[in-house]
Protein backbone atom coordinates (compact mmCIF):
# COMPACT_ATOMS: atom_id res chain seq x y z
CA UNK A 1 0.00 0.00 0.00
CA UNK A 2 1.96 3.37 -1.16
CA UNK A 3 1.23 6.31 1.08
CA UNK A 4 -0.10 8.80 -1.26
CA UNK A 5 -3.13 6.10 -0.97
CA UNK A 6 -3.75 6.42 2.41
CA UNK A 7 -4.63 10.74 1.85
CA UNK A 8 -8.52 10.83 1.35
CA UNK A 9 -9.03 12.71 -1.75
CA UNK A 10 -12.47 13.79 -0.45
CA UNK A 11 -11.83 17.60 0.93
CA UNK A 12 -12.71 18.01 4.15
CA UNK A 13 -15.39 20.91 4.95
CA UNK A 14 -13.07 22.22 7.81
CA UNK A 15 -9.71 23.45 8.70
CA UNK A 16 -7.60 20.98 9.20
CA UNK A 17 -6.76 19.75 12.91
CA UNK A 18 -2.80 19.40 13.92
CA UNK A 19 -1.22 18.51 16.90
CA UNK A 20 2.33 18.85 17.99
CA UNK A 21 4.76 16.32 19.78
CA UNK A 22 7.90 18.18 20.26
CA UNK A 23 7.68 22.12 20.49
CA UNK A 24 12.00 22.80 20.57
CA UNK A 25 13.56 24.20 17.39
CA UNK A 26 11.39 22.13 13.97
CA UNK A 27 7.62 21.49 16.26
CA UNK A 28 7.85 25.41 17.01
CA UNK A 29 9.36 26.46 13.48
CA UNK A 30 6.83 24.26 12.05
CA UNK A 31 3.82 26.00 13.84
CA UNK A 32 5.02 29.07 12.84
CA UNK A 33 5.54 28.39 8.78
CA UNK A 34 1.64 26.81 9.11
CA UNK A 35 0.68 30.42 10.51
CA UNK A 36 1.37 32.11 7.37
CA UNK A 37 -0.77 29.89 5.66
CA UNK A 38 -3.50 31.21 3.72
CA UNK A 39 -6.18 28.16 4.87
CA UNK A 40 -3.76 27.44 7.84
CA UNK A 41 -4.82 24.32 10.10
CA UNK A 42 -5.97 24.52 13.19
CA UNK A 43 -3.72 23.42 16.12
CA UNK A 44 -5.49 21.65 18.93
CA UNK A 45 -2.66 20.28 21.06
CA UNK A 46 0.59 20.39 22.02
CA UNK A 47 3.47 18.10 24.11
CA UNK A 48 6.43 19.35 25.07
CA UNK A 49 8.30 18.65 28.73
CA UNK A 50 9.51 22.37 28.74
CA UNK A 51 6.98 24.78 29.80
CA UNK A 52 8.02 27.45 28.34
CA UNK A 53 7.57 26.17 25.02
CA UNK A 54 4.27 25.32 25.42
CA UNK A 55 4.02 28.32 26.72
CA UNK A 56 4.70 29.42 23.75
CA UNK A 57 3.05 28.04 21.20
CA UNK A 58 -0.25 28.55 23.61
CA UNK A 59 0.29 31.99 23.19
CA UNK A 60 1.69 32.56 19.59
CA UNK A 61 -1.12 29.94 17.84
CA UNK A 62 -3.89 29.83 20.58
CA UNK A 63 -4.23 26.69 21.67
CA UNK A 64 -6.43 26.11 24.30
CA UNK A 65 -5.22 25.11 27.90
CA UNK A 66 -6.97 21.02 27.53
CA UNK A 67 -4.47 20.83 24.84
CA UNK A 68 -1.17 21.10 26.66
CA UNK A 69 0.66 18.03 27.47
CA UNK A 70 4.19 17.57 29.20
CA UNK A 71 4.40 14.35 27.52
CA UNK A 72 3.67 12.92 24.18
CA UNK A 73 2.92 9.43 25.96
CA UNK A 74 0.40 12.00 27.89
CA UNK A 75 -1.21 12.95 24.48
CA UNK A 76 -1.21 9.78 22.89
CA UNK A 77 -2.83 8.86 26.33
CA UNK A 78 -6.03 10.65 25.33
CA UNK A 79 -8.46 9.15 22.15
CA UNK A 80 -7.31 10.71 19.16
CA UNK A 81 -7.58 14.78 19.41
CA UNK A 82 -6.55 15.93 15.58
CA UNK A 83 -6.76 14.65 11.96
CA UNK A 84 -3.02 15.36 11.76
CA UNK A 85 0.57 15.22 14.10
CA UNK A 86 3.92 16.76 13.68
CA UNK A 87 6.17 14.58 15.72
CA UNK A 88 9.62 16.53 16.16
CA UNK A 89 10.91 15.13 19.23
CA UNK A 90 14.52 14.41 19.22
CA UNK A 91 16.11 11.61 16.99
CA UNK A 92 16.09 8.59 19.26
CA UNK A 93 12.66 9.62 20.35
CA UNK A 94 11.10 8.79 17.05
CA UNK A 95 9.91 5.30 16.89
CA UNK A 96 7.59 5.03 20.18
CA UNK A 97 5.69 7.97 19.29
CA UNK A 98 5.02 7.62 15.98
CA UNK A 99 3.88 3.99 16.33
CA UNK A 100 1.63 5.04 19.22
CA UNK A 101 -0.08 7.76 16.95
CA UNK A 102 -0.37 5.80 13.75
CA UNK A 103 -1.72 3.11 16.11
CA UNK A 104 -4.77 5.75 17.12
CA UNK A 105 -5.43 6.65 13.09
CA UNK A 106 -3.68 9.74 12.87
CA UNK A 107 -1.68 11.04 9.76
CA UNK A 108 1.97 12.12 10.79
CA UNK A 109 4.26 14.47 9.40
CA UNK A 110 7.58 12.79 11.14
CA UNK A 111 10.96 15.13 11.33
CA UNK A 112 13.84 13.72 9.90
CA UNK A 113 15.65 11.30 10.29
CA UNK A 114 12.51 8.71 10.96
CA UNK A 115 14.72 6.81 13.14
CA UNK A 116 18.42 6.25 14.11
CA UNK A 117 18.22 2.35 13.20
CA UNK A 118 17.71 0.62 10.24
CA UNK A 119 15.06 -1.89 11.82
CA UNK A 120 13.58 1.66 13.52
CA UNK A 121 13.02 2.92 10.08
CA UNK A 122 11.58 -0.16 8.76
CA UNK A 123 9.09 -0.79 11.84
CA UNK A 124 8.15 3.04 10.88
CA UNK A 125 7.03 2.01 7.11
CA UNK A 126 5.70 -0.88 8.43
CA UNK A 127 3.17 0.96 10.68
CA UNK A 128 2.16 3.02 8.11
CA UNK A 129 0.68 0.30 6.11
CA UNK A 130 -0.93 -1.71 8.94
CA UNK A 131 -2.70 0.96 10.62
CA UNK A 132 -3.73 2.55 7.42
CA UNK A 133 -2.22 5.98 7.78
CA UNK A 134 -0.37 8.40 6.26
CA UNK A 135 3.66 9.36 7.24
CA UNK A 136 5.28 11.46 5.71
CA UNK A 137 9.02 12.65 6.26
CA UNK A 138 10.32 16.44 6.56
CA UNK A 139 12.50 15.99 3.32
CA UNK A 140 12.49 20.27 3.19
CA UNK A 141 14.98 20.57 0.34
CA UNK A 142 12.17 19.05 -2.08
CA UNK A 143 10.17 21.71 -1.16
CA UNK A 144 12.35 24.83 -1.73
CA UNK A 145 11.56 27.60 -4.77
CA UNK A 146 15.19 26.75 -5.77
CA UNK A 147 14.64 22.76 -6.12
CA UNK A 148 11.09 23.19 -7.94
CA UNK A 149 13.20 26.05 -10.36
CA UNK A 150 15.41 23.70 -11.17
CA UNK A 151 13.60 20.52 -11.09
CA UNK A 152 11.19 22.39 -13.89
CA UNK A 153 14.87 22.77 -15.91
CA UNK A 154 15.75 19.02 -15.63
CA UNK A 155 12.18 18.40 -16.69
CA UNK A 156 12.88 20.64 -19.63
CA UNK A 157 16.28 19.07 -20.90
CA UNK A 158 18.24 22.07 -19.92
CA UNK A 159 21.09 19.67 -20.10
CA UNK A 160 20.24 16.55 -21.04
CA UNK A 161 20.50 13.33 -19.32
CA UNK A 162 22.48 13.43 -16.51
CA UNK A 163 25.65 12.14 -15.98
CA UNK A 164 27.30 12.95 -12.83
CA UNK A 165 26.16 15.14 -9.46
CA UNK A 166 28.68 17.18 -7.58
CA UNK A 167 27.03 17.96 -4.39
CA UNK A 168 28.25 20.03 -1.07
CA UNK A 169 26.68 20.58 2.33
CA UNK A 170 28.80 23.38 4.24
CA UNK A 171 27.23 22.90 7.94
CA UNK A 172 28.54 26.19 9.23
CA UNK A 173 31.68 26.26 11.80
CA UNK A 174 29.40 27.36 14.78
CA UNK A 175 26.66 25.33 13.88
CA UNK A 176 28.29 22.53 13.98
CA UNK A 177 30.16 23.15 17.31
CA UNK A 178 26.60 24.07 18.61
CA UNK A 179 24.78 21.18 17.36
CA UNK A 180 26.96 18.19 16.93
CA UNK A 181 30.17 19.19 19.55
CA UNK A 182 28.19 20.54 22.49
CA UNK A 183 24.63 19.89 21.15
CA UNK A 184 21.82 17.22 20.86
CA UNK A 185 23.18 15.39 18.04
CA UNK A 186 27.48 15.19 19.27
CA UNK A 187 26.96 11.97 20.29
CA UNK A 188 25.81 8.70 18.45
CA UNK A 189 25.10 7.29 22.23
CA UNK A 190 22.29 9.67 21.95
CA UNK A 191 21.20 10.24 18.59
CA UNK A 192 22.00 9.11 15.06
CA UNK A 193 25.50 9.13 13.38
CA UNK A 194 26.08 12.54 12.29
CA UNK A 195 25.57 12.49 7.98
CA UNK A 196 22.02 10.78 9.46
CA UNK A 197 21.14 13.35 11.44
CA UNK A 198 22.56 16.15 9.22
CA UNK A 199 22.30 14.66 5.89
CA UNK A 200 19.80 12.42 5.31
CA UNK A 201 17.82 15.66 3.42
CA UNK A 202 20.49 15.46 0.85
CA UNK A 203 20.99 11.93 0.21
CA UNK A 204 17.13 12.22 -0.51
CA UNK A 205 17.45 15.28 -2.31
CA UNK A 206 20.19 13.65 -4.89
CA UNK A 207 17.74 10.56 -5.28
CA UNK A 208 14.77 13.21 -6.27
CA UNK A 209 16.89 15.31 -8.61
CA UNK A 210 18.70 12.02 -10.33
CA UNK A 211 15.51 10.23 -10.47
CA UNK A 212 17.29 7.03 -9.99
CA UNK A 213 17.69 4.36 -7.44
CA UNK A 214 21.33 4.11 -5.50
CA UNK A 215 23.41 0.97 -6.01
CA UNK A 216 26.29 1.09 -4.31
CA UNK A 217 27.57 3.11 -1.86
CA UNK A 218 31.16 4.13 -0.45
CA UNK A 219 32.13 6.97 1.92
CA UNK A 220 35.07 8.30 4.09
CA UNK A 221 35.21 10.53 6.89
CA UNK A 222 36.07 10.62 10.88
CA UNK A 223 36.18 13.22 13.58
CA UNK A 224 39.44 14.98 13.13
CA UNK A 225 39.16 18.24 15.14
CA UNK A 226 37.63 18.16 17.65
CA UNK A 227 39.08 16.39 20.09
CA UNK A 228 41.26 16.90 23.41
CA UNK A 229 44.80 16.29 21.20
CA UNK A 230 43.92 19.66 19.59
CA UNK A 231 43.48 21.38 22.73
CA UNK A 232 45.41 24.56 22.41
CA UNK A 233 47.72 25.41 25.55
CA UNK A 234 45.88 26.95 28.12
CA UNK A 235 42.85 26.75 26.95
CA UNK A 236 40.02 26.19 29.72
CA UNK A 237 37.24 23.56 29.78
CA UNK A 238 34.68 25.69 29.93
CA UNK A 239 34.59 29.12 27.31
CA UNK A 240 33.65 32.10 30.13
CA UNK A 241 37.07 32.97 31.37
CA UNK A 242 39.11 31.33 28.97
CA UNK A 243 42.56 32.79 28.49
CA UNK A 244 42.75 31.53 24.66
CA UNK A 245 39.39 32.38 24.09
CA UNK A 246 39.99 35.34 21.87
CA UNK A 247 42.25 33.33 19.64
CA UNK A 248 39.31 30.57 19.01
CA UNK A 249 36.51 30.62 16.65
CA UNK A 250 34.42 27.60 18.31
CA UNK A 251 34.30 30.59 21.48
CA UNK A 252 30.97 30.16 23.28
CA UNK A 253 30.73 33.55 24.06
CA UNK A 254 30.92 34.85 21.08
CA UNK A 255 29.18 31.89 19.30
CA UNK A 256 25.88 32.49 21.58
CA UNK A 257 25.90 36.13 21.70
CA UNK A 258 22.09 37.69 21.35
CA UNK A 259 21.03 37.81 17.49
CA UNK A 260 24.03 35.18 16.34
CA UNK A 261 22.50 32.01 15.94
CA UNK A 262 18.90 32.60 17.09
CA UNK A 263 18.27 28.38 16.72
CA UNK A 264 21.22 27.66 18.79
CA UNK A 265 20.40 30.55 21.28
CA UNK A 266 17.10 28.93 21.70
CA UNK A 267 18.05 25.46 22.15
CA UNK A 268 20.93 26.53 24.82
CA UNK A 269 17.63 28.56 26.89
CA UNK A 270 15.26 25.76 26.59
CA UNK A 271 12.99 27.92 24.55
CA UNK A 272 12.97 31.20 26.56
CA UNK A 273 13.70 34.49 25.09
CA UNK A 274 17.42 35.24 25.31
CA UNK A 275 18.54 38.01 27.74
CA UNK A 276 21.89 39.13 28.91
CA UNK A 277 21.23 37.56 32.17
CA UNK A 278 20.18 33.76 30.76
CA UNK A 279 22.81 33.28 28.08
CA UNK A 280 25.17 34.16 31.00
CA UNK A 281 24.17 31.36 33.11
CA UNK A 282 23.88 29.28 31.00
CA UNK A 283 27.30 29.61 29.47
CA UNK A 284 28.55 28.85 32.92
CA UNK A 285 26.60 26.00 33.47
CA UNK A 286 24.90 24.40 30.71
CA UNK A 287 26.91 22.13 28.09
CA UNK A 288 27.25 24.91 25.40
CA UNK A 289 29.26 26.67 27.34
CA UNK A 290 31.98 24.02 27.21
CA UNK A 291 35.49 24.02 26.05
CA UNK A 292 34.81 22.01 21.85
CA UNK A 293 37.75 20.30 22.85
CA UNK A 294 36.37 18.79 25.95
CA UNK A 295 33.20 17.30 25.03
CA UNK A 296 31.81 13.78 25.09
CA UNK A 297 31.38 14.20 21.15
CA UNK A 298 31.73 11.04 18.66
CA UNK A 299 30.43 11.76 15.67
CA UNK A 300 32.36 12.71 12.22
CA UNK A 301 33.12 16.50 11.59
CA UNK A 302 33.52 15.84 7.84
CA UNK A 303 32.37 13.17 5.57
CA UNK A 304 32.67 12.04 1.98
CA UNK A 305 29.71 9.85 0.13
CA UNK A 306 30.60 8.37 -3.25
CA UNK A 307 27.19 7.13 -4.60
CA UNK A 308 26.79 4.84 -8.29
CA UNK A 309 22.42 4.67 -9.41
CA UNK A 310 21.31 2.73 -11.74
CA UNK A 311 21.98 3.22 -15.22
CA UNK A 312 25.90 4.00 -14.11
CA UNK A 313 24.88 8.31 -13.16
CA UNK A 314 27.47 8.87 -10.45
CA UNK A 315 27.32 11.15 -7.67
CA UNK A 316 29.67 12.85 -5.06
CA UNK A 317 29.00 14.80 -1.54
CA UNK A 318 30.79 16.34 0.83
CA UNK A 319 29.30 17.63 3.99
CA UNK A 320 31.43 19.61 6.53
CA UNK A 321 31.98 21.41 9.53
CA UNK A 322 34.69 23.83 8.23
CA UNK A 323 32.44 26.15 6.63
CA UNK A 324 30.59 29.55 7.11
CA UNK A 325 26.54 28.34 7.17
CA UNK A 326 25.56 28.83 3.64
CA UNK A 327 23.06 27.27 0.95
CA UNK A 328 24.62 23.64 -0.68
CA UNK A 329 26.50 24.25 -3.51
CA UNK A 330 26.08 21.77 -6.39
CA UNK A 331 27.38 21.11 -9.55
CA UNK A 332 25.43 18.74 -12.58
CA UNK A 333 26.73 17.57 -15.50
CA UNK A 334 24.82 16.14 -18.36
CA UNK A 335 24.70 15.13 -22.10
CA UNK A 336 24.14 18.32 -23.60
CA UNK A 337 24.97 20.53 -21.04
CA UNK A 338 25.79 21.65 -17.28
CA UNK A 339 24.51 23.42 -14.53
CA UNK A 340 25.62 25.26 -11.08
CA UNK A 341 23.85 26.47 -8.35
CA UNK A 342 24.94 27.87 -4.90
CA UNK A 343 21.06 27.57 -3.79
CA UNK A 344 20.00 30.91 -4.44
CA UNK A 345 20.62 31.23 -8.23
CA UNK A 346 21.05 28.05 -11.07
CA UNK A 347 23.31 28.28 -14.09
CA UNK A 348 22.61 26.03 -17.32
CA UNK A 349 25.08 26.06 -19.55
CA UNK A 350 24.27 24.54 -22.98
CA UNK A 351 27.40 22.97 -24.77
CA UNK A 352 25.92 23.57 -28.37
CA UNK A 353 25.31 27.23 -27.94
CA UNK A 354 28.04 27.53 -24.97
CA UNK A 355 26.27 30.10 -23.75
CA UNK A 356 25.36 30.48 -19.92
CA UNK A 357 22.08 31.62 -18.36
CA UNK A 358 21.43 32.33 -14.65
CA UNK A 359 18.06 31.60 -13.35
CA UNK A 360 17.73 33.60 -9.71
CA UNK A 361 15.12 32.04 -7.51
CA UNK A 362 14.24 34.65 -4.58
CA UNK A 363 17.11 34.89 -2.05
CA UNK A 364 16.12 33.56 1.24
CA UNK A 365 17.75 32.28 4.44
CA UNK A 366 19.30 28.65 4.34
CA UNK A 367 19.78 28.15 8.12
CA UNK A 368 17.15 26.08 10.46
CA UNK A 369 15.47 29.27 12.09
CA UNK A 370 15.63 31.11 8.73
CA UNK A 371 13.31 28.01 7.00
CA UNK A 372 15.97 26.17 5.24
CA UNK A 373 15.27 28.50 1.97
CA UNK A 374 12.00 28.49 2.34
CA UNK A 375 11.71 24.73 2.34
CA UNK A 376 9.92 24.91 5.67
CA UNK A 377 7.35 26.93 4.98
CA UNK A 378 6.64 25.14 1.05
CA UNK A 379 6.54 21.43 3.20
CA UNK A 380 3.89 22.39 5.73
CA UNK A 381 1.83 24.15 2.59
CA UNK A 382 2.21 20.87 0.67
CA UNK A 383 0.94 18.76 3.78
CA UNK A 384 -2.09 20.47 5.08
CA UNK A 385 -3.19 21.11 1.64
CA UNK A 386 -3.17 17.55 0.80
CA UNK A 387 -4.75 16.58 3.65
CA UNK A 388 -7.24 19.14 3.70
CA UNK A 389 -7.84 18.82 -0.13
CA UNK A 390 -7.13 15.25 -1.01
CA UNK A 391 -4.65 16.13 -3.33
CA UNK A 392 -2.05 13.52 -2.56
CA UNK A 393 0.01 14.44 -5.53
CA UNK A 394 1.02 17.54 -3.21
CA UNK A 395 3.14 15.70 -0.59
CA UNK A 396 6.71 14.78 -2.35
CA UNK A 397 8.07 11.76 -1.10
CA UNK A 398 6.16 9.01 0.89
CA UNK A 399 7.51 6.94 3.86
CA UNK A 400 8.93 3.85 1.37
CA UNK A 401 10.75 6.07 0.11
CA UNK A 402 11.98 8.29 2.43
CA UNK A 403 13.01 4.46 4.10
CA UNK A 404 14.65 4.05 0.95
CA UNK A 405 17.08 6.89 0.73
CA UNK A 406 17.68 6.21 4.54
CA UNK A 407 18.84 3.11 3.70
CA UNK A 408 21.33 4.77 1.74
CA UNK A 409 22.58 6.40 4.61
CA UNK A 410 22.92 3.36 6.72
CA UNK A 411 24.81 1.83 4.14
CA UNK A 412 27.10 4.38 3.64
CA UNK A 413 27.61 4.36 7.40
CA UNK A 414 28.78 1.09 6.98
CA UNK A 415 31.17 2.08 3.92
CA UNK A 416 32.87 4.48 6.49
CA UNK A 417 33.17 2.41 9.25
CA UNK A 418 34.74 -0.89 7.01
CA UNK A 419 36.64 1.03 4.16
CA UNK A 420 34.29 -1.23 1.81
CA UNK A 421 32.18 -0.22 -1.40
CA UNK A 422 28.54 -1.26 -0.10
CA UNK A 423 25.43 -2.67 -2.28
CA UNK A 424 22.57 -1.17 -1.40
Amino acid sequence: MEFHNLISQSPLDRPLTIAIAGAGGRGSQYARMNALLENPARIVAVADPAQGRLDYVRDEHGVPEDGLFHSWRELAGRPRLADAILICTQDNDHLEPTLAFARLGYDILLEKPMAITEAECEAIEAASREYGVSISVCHVLRYTPYTVRLMELLGDGAIGDIVSVEHLEPIGFDHFAHSYVRGSWRTTKEAAPMLMAKSCHDIDWLSYVIGRPVERVQSFGSLRHFTAANKPAGAADRCVGCAVAADCPYDATRIYEIGNLPFALSAMLGGRQPTPELVSEALLTSQYGRCVYECDNDVADHQVVNLEYEGGVTASFTVTAFTLIAGRKTSIFGTHGMIVGDSDTISVTDFGTKETVVHPTAPVDHTASGGHGGGDYGLMKSFVEALSTGKRELILTDVAESLATHKVVFAAERSRETGTVVTV
